[in-house]
This record gives C-alpha cells, sequence and structure tokens, in this order.
C-alpha cells in the first residue's frame, strides 16, 4: 500500500472499488471455490491502490471496509456497485472524510422502490415540484452510438426523513440509449451520492467506474490471463494476483505508447527494459 501511494505521485480522486473472481483457482476434488479479490482502481491514475481476499463463506459486503480501512482515502470519491450500497460501507467511507457514489439496486428495496417512483413521477411532470440538474453526453465508438442523460435531483431532505442514510446528499438518474444498427437498447440506472455537485460533475464520477472494469478487470483476463491461471494451493492464488497488479502498476508508467501487451513481452525480451520498469 505504501509502495503504491508512492507511485502514484498525487492522491486518487476517484477510486472504484469492485468484485473479481479468478475463476480456477478453485478445487474440484476438494470441493474449494474459487478465489474473489476485491480491489480499489484510482480511476484517473488506472492504478491499483490495493485488494484484499474475501473470505471463505463471506462476501463483498465484509471485504469493502477491510479494504477501506487499508487506505488513506481522504478527499476522494469512492464508487461501488450495488453490491456495496450498504450503511455501514457509507458510514465507513463519511467517517474517513471521503465522498460516495453508489449504485442503487434490489438489495436495498425500499429504497429503490421509492427513489424509482419519484423520479418517474417527476420526469412525468416535467421536473416542476424538485429542483433538479441535467446534464447529456453522446458516444459514438465502433459502429455504436450511446446517448446518456444524467439527471440529479437536489432534494432529498423528504428520503432522509425516511430511510436515515449515512451522508446522503443527491439522488442520480443516468438513462442510456444505446443504439447499434437497427437495435436500439434502454436502460435507466440510479445511485445515491454524499456530494452536493451537479449532474455536469456526477456524470464523469458515474462512467469512471467503468474504468474499473475495462482498465483492471478486462486487462487482467486478456493481457495476464488471470482466469486461465491454474495456481491453486494455500495462500498463492491471492499472493500471484497481488503480484499481477504490481506488475500492471509498473507496465503503465513506463513511458512511451505501446500498448500493455507489448511492453509486457518487451520486459520479457529486454532485462534492461524490465530493469527499467522496476527502478522507475
Amino acid at each position: 500500500m505504501a509502495w503504491v501511494t508512492a507511485l502514484t505521485g498525487a492522491p486518487a480522486d476517484v477510486i472504484a472499488i469492485d468484485g473479481k473472481t479468478v475463476r480456477r483457482s478453485g478445487h474440484k476434488k476438494g470441493a474449494k471455490a474459487p478465489i474473489h479479490m476485491v480491489s480499489a482502481f484510482a480511476a484517473r491514475q488506472r492504478l491499483v491502490l490495493g485488494q484484499v481476499k474475501v473470505a471463505e463463506k463471506s462476501n463483498e459486503i465484509v471485504a469493502i471496509p477491510a479494504l477501506l480501512e487499508m487506505m488513506a482515502i481522504e478527499g476522494a470519491i469512492v464508487s461501488i456497485d450495488a453490491m456495496g450500497c450498504q450503511r455501514d460501507i457509507s458510514a465507513t467511507i463519511i467517517a474517513k472524510k471521503a465522498d460516495y457514489v453508489l449504485a442503487l439496486k434490489g438489495n436495498q428495496g425500499t429504497l429503490r422502490e421509492d427513489v424509482q417512483l419519484f423520479a418517474t413521477e417527476q420526469k412525468a411532470n416535467g421536473f416542476k415540484d424538485t429542483k433538479v440538474s441535467h446534464d447529456k453526453t453522446v458516444d459514438g465508438d465502433h459502429g455504436r452510438i450511446e446517448t446518456r442523460v444524467c439527471t440529479v435531483f437536489h432534494d432529498v431532505a423528504w428520503l432522509q426523513e425516511r430511510h436515515d442514510w449515512p451522508g446522503l446528499q443527491r439522488v442520480i438518474m443516468v438513462e442510456s440509449t444505446r443504439e447499434i444498427g437497427d437495435k436500439v437498447e434502454q436502460e435507466t440506472r440510479f445511485y445515491i451520492t454524499s456530494l452536493v455537485w451537479v449532474a455536469s460533475q456526477l456524470g464523469p464520477i458515474v462512467r469512471a467506474h467503468w474504468a474499473v472494469e475495462n482498465s483492471l478487470h478486462w486487462v487482467m483476463d486478456m493481457i495476464f490471463r488471470e482466469d486461465e491461471c491454474r495456481v491453486r494451493t494455500d495462500h498463492a492464488p491471492a499472493n500471484f494476483t497481488t503480484i499481477k497488479h504490481m506488475a500492471l502498476n509498473l507496465i503503465r508508467r513506463a513511458p512511451g505508447k505501446d500498448s500493455i501487451r507489448l511492453r509486457r513481452k518487451v520486459a520479457a525480451w529486454d532485462d534492461d527494459f524490465l530493469a527499467s520498469l522496476i527502478a522507475a
């Protein structure tokens, strides 16, 4: 953790927390389940800040607070998917002088239901009875056009009275429309946050969370072939995952525009390049 802190050079502004199962780390013979690692990822710096293994017969709800306690997160924004949308986790983040953006799904049933009902009613009457801010973005890539409309509800005192959620200041609604050829997909997602920002500021924070999927989990699978790794004994799977995260951090910091895959191969071929990565 201290090494990564020195590596970043600047505090992480958005920390995305998410879990990933190392699929081949289990034993069928001994009925040992694959390990599940929860990682904290600095979205802007694209560096892994830390990770913890989820204990057997446990889940991410227990592991996330342990990971948060390991880190100095003062002033940062912590984003977590719906699994981490828990009162205790929100309270931990606030106590460490940070802010949160948490995905809101069915695991917080009545809170989600109240938010969805309120948002639907307000949208139907043009948001006349509440204060909101809007932000719209359009992205096009690989034949896909995605339009996102972010609406932030500023008046949440009524929600606090009903649910008393630690630090809750805003509710975020993101409506996305994805067009691929003649196919159109629509989705509405909700988030809660302790920030008092407007939609143009909170929209990018919501999108930044996906960096942990695209720039960490995907890279671990496609570049480091983590799901094909058969290391299974004792603490070795968790240790190997930590070492791979350290290697990814070093490779990412290497100068130049070569891909991560190419840098990794050059490090195996060229001892001088390998030494430059480690000594950087």
